[in-house]
């Protein structure tokens, strides 16, 4: 079966089942920037300073300290972008998202030169290149579970085609993304109990890449410069998530129920164990445009 490109990835409102369940749900187990992605932990960090450890990262494998336009693409609820600002001299930084709870939290707490988007990078248009690109969290999103190998890869070189188009020459990319790992097949590891669950009440119209699939999408568009699997940074990341989310339980029951706060509690024990297992992976990649016409592929 072909995917069109508007069956490109999950929709917005698969996007709004998870992201919008409550702001004041989520802050009461993320770290005081809200950000929902794996953190990059240092000898005695806490959650928080992993987290600007992350966000740091990505900023300087992006190239974009200093730099006149920066784009979010899955900006969450805006915590790269204020960094990008605030520490990083960057003049204008613009985010994309799909949720609207998150933008609204975004624009309420955005720095001079901000602009937050509720907008689906397929649909989007940049009236001027961007001198960086960064996207954390988001590429998991960008094909479903019912997708052959092929097709995901497909609307992958979608997403890099129209990225590349977006970055001046020379410019560069940092991604990173949550992925199968390389110890279970794939029809296995889709067929897993866990993986049925996550796609059906955590993140539906999700299914995260392979590391092949990624390789295979950029030929043509991006140079692979450099790429991390981080993916024990993200068993510690669920785990210390779960220990506060269970902290703080009855506040979180107050806030959306019962049943809400079980599913978030199984979906974080479920992620720990398939990062700390090595079934999943936190692929952190640095990817330089590729300049000059495009050969045929």
């Amino acid at each position: 079966m072909e995917h069109t490109l508007e069956r490109v990835g999950a929709s917005k409102e698969a996007i709004q089942h998870h992201y919008d369940v409550s702001n004041d749900f989520y802050k009461l187990w993320l770290d005081e920037n809200m950000l929902y992605s794996c953190a990059m932990w240092g000898d005695g960090d806490t959650l928080d300073q992993a987290q600007v450890r992350k966000m740091d990262y990505m900023i300087e494998q992006a190239r974009a300290q200093n730099a006149e336009r920066v784009l979010d693409i899955g900006c969450g609820w805006g915590a790269v972008l204020r960094r990008l600002v605030s520490a990083h001299g960057v003049r204008q930084a613009h985010g994309l998202t799909l949720s609207e709870a998150q933008a609204a939290y975004g624009r309420q707490h955005a720095l001079p030169g901000i602009d937050t988007r509720v907008e689906d990078w397929k649909d989007f248009a940049p009236e001027q290149p961007y001198d960086a690109i960064i996207s954390i969290g988001a590429f998991e999103h960008f094909a479903r579970l019912d997708f052959s190998d092929a097709e995901k890869v497909a609307a992958y070189r979608q997403f890099f085609q129209a990225s590349r188009q977006w970055l001046k020459p020379g410019g560069y990319m940092s991604l990173q993304t949550f992925a199968y790992g390389s110890t279970v097949p794939l029809d296995v590891a889709r067929g897993k109990e866990s993986t049925q669950f996550l796609a059906q009440q955590i993140f539906p119209e999700t299914d995260p890449p392979r590391l092949a699939n990624v390789a295979e999408a950029i030929e043509g568009y991006y140079h692979l410069e450099q790429v991390r699997n981080d993916g024990l940074d993200y068993a510690r990341t669920c785990r210390i998530w779960l220990e506060r989310l269970r902290a703080r339980r009855d506040e979180a029951v107050a806030i959306v129920g019962e049943e809400t706060v079980k599913y978030y509690e199984r979906y974080l024990q479920y992620s720990y164990l398939g990062f700390q297992n090595r079934n999943l992976a936190l692929y952190r990649f640095t990817l330089k445009r590729v300049d000059g016409p495009l050969s045929a592929r």
